[in-house]
């Protein structure tokens, strides 16, 4: 049996999530914990717990994904997996975060990197790496197929997709990846997204107007 836990952080009121076993062995996604009352919270969280992260998944690194990864790594020394495509994304948040209002500390580097096709084996379960490009130039989607879970970063939302007037964005490459890797998948795939409410494969399929020609 596997347990999750959201936690909403840092301005941009990103989803990071918490996953793990009945081992108590868990994997951290998207840490965004900013603020100190935040790392607090995710640090008291994990000891009630007795939680033991064993690893950092980053599903593209914009900011609001990765203010958290110096912390978590840091606190429980376990190694970040990252896309990558986007090493050019770490280096850069230093320099834009404070004209957004944002100092962030710099993220240690990846401690390998990943790419669609891979198959991690963390807390006893298959992790399907999905490259959907788009929002950012090499956003990945986690897929726990037994689980029918889908980590869907910021490529996926409710009703709506990631936007795509970033660097590296792409509107078109994010529609043909949402529908080649994502729409393909089973219609109960619960999609657990960068920012706000969970969704299914199915509802997005029939409501999602970017996806069912509503616009453009």
């Amino acid at each position: 049996m596997i347990t999750l836990q959201t936690f909403v952080f840092n301005p941009f009121q990103e989803n990071t999530y918490l996953i793990w076993n009945e081992q108590r062995e868990a994997v951290v996604l998207d840490p965004g914990c900013y603020e100190e009352a935040e790392r607090e919270e995710f640090r008291t969280f994990i000891l009630e717990k007795g939680l033991k992260p064993i690893s950092v998944l980053n599903t593209h690194c914009h900011i609001d994904h990765i203010l958290g990864n110096a912390f978590v790594t840091r606190e429980w020394g376990i190694p970040l997996m990252a896309p990558g495509g986007e090493v050019s994304a770490f280096e850069s948040v230093m320099s834009y975060g404070p004209s957004m209002g944002i100092f962030p500390e710099q993220s240690p580097p990846a401690h390998s990197f990943l790419k669609g096709g891979d198959i991690l084996q963390l807390i006893g379960l298959n992790w399907e790496v999905l490259s959907v490009p788009g929002h950012s130039p090499d956003g990945l989607c986690f897929y726990l197929k037994d689980q029918a879970l889908l980590f869907a970063g910021d490529v996926l939302f409710r009703e709506s997709i990631g936007r795509t007037d970033l660097p590296g964005g792409n509107l078109e490459l994010l529609l043909s990846g949402i529908r080649s890797k994502l729409f393909t998948l089973p219609e109960s795939t619960l999609v657990l997204p960068g920012h706000g409410d969970p969704t299914d494969i199915n509802h997005e399929r029939k409501n999602n107007p970017f996806l069912s020609g509503k616009f453009g």
